[in-house]
């Protein structure tokens, strides 16, 4: 596959990359990541604090040293499935290098992703993120990148889903595929909030009767 930058060169390798990612945060859907590669070095760093933090619609990969490498931001004014990337910090006037827009399947993960390079690229993303089961296509339906279940080698079980393997293909932006992944955690938490139902409280006239 022809080598495709998006952040920076430094991330895309010749060989195929397998990514260890953990949330950092076992509370709150959205909140912080680490990645490590097959050595157990750390590579990406996503940190937020606590459940109000992702309000502001901004999320920020960085590198080991804490470089900031992307920012994804929530599209506004837009629908609550439109994201965009920023190169680096984002700064007003500063213009996206790539945008994502997902399907109106609910439960499902399924997105389009434009790249706005010179011709501009498009990739698709099959399957389901919360099941941590899901493929990146580039445009001529090739695999790039895919999140799967994380096994545990030595005891040979499926590790929780909060710990998860992120795969990319060579000559595949893996700084790119993370910010993905950030995206695609976020659309999580705008299901979870779209589906979510609030019980309304039981009345009794029988005065001992305690709701």
């Amino acid at each position: 596959m022809k080598s495709k930058v998006v952040v920076e060169d430094t991330f895309v390798h010749s060989e195929e990359t397998n990514l260890t990612v953990r949330k950092t945060s076992l509370f709150f859907t959205g909140d912080g990541f680490t990645a490590y590669d097959c050595k157990g070095q750390l590579v990406f760093r996503v940190d937020t604090y606590g459940p109000d933090s992702r309000d502001l619609g901004e999320l920020v990969l960085m590198d080991a040293t804490g470089r900031c490498l992307l920012t994804v931001r929530r599209k506004r004014p837009s629908l609550h499935n439109r994201w965009e990337g920023y190169l680096g910090e984002r700064e007003e006037g500063k213009k996206p290098i790539f945008s994502v827009r997902r399907s109106s399947i609910i439960g499902r993960s399924n997105v389009t992703v434009e790249v706005f390079s010179n011709p501009t690229e498009e990739y698709q993303i099959e399957g389901s993120f919360a099941q941590r089961n899901c493929t990146f296509f580039n445009a001529d339906k090739v695999s790039v990148a895919e999140i799967r279940r994380k096994v545990d080698a030595c005891a040979h079980v499926v590790l929780a889903k909060d710990v998860f393997s992120l795969s990319i293909k060579p000559g595949f932006d893996s700084a790119f595929a993370m910010g993905l992944v950030l995206v695609l955690d976020q659309i999580q938490v705008d299901d979870f909030s779209d589906n979510r139902v609030d019980a309304d409280p039981i009345i009794s006239d029988d005065p001992n009767f305690s709701s």
